[in-house]
């Protein structure tokens, strides 16, 4: 999978996990620096399970799943 295709997924997956628009998960990453993390760290993230990225960034942003 691509840094891309990940970043997209991640975005996608967490916009359902949260019941939000990707557009707002988008932004909200962006805004967080979130994408970076995502891009940079790459190597280490993509081969953990999605269960395990939606507590890693619940916990990086510092929240409960609900933005």
């Amino acid at each position: 999978m691509s840094k891309l295709s990940f970043i997209s997924f991640c975005i996608e997956y967490y916009a359902e996990h949260t019941n939000q628009p990707s557009e707002k998960i988008y932004e909200l990453f962006k805004k967080e620096k979130l994408l970076d993390i995502l891009q940079n760290d790459y190597d280490d993230l993509h081969g953990m399970s999605m269960e395990y990225m939606m507590q890693f960034i619940d916990q990086y942003l510092g929240g409960n799943g609900t933005c």
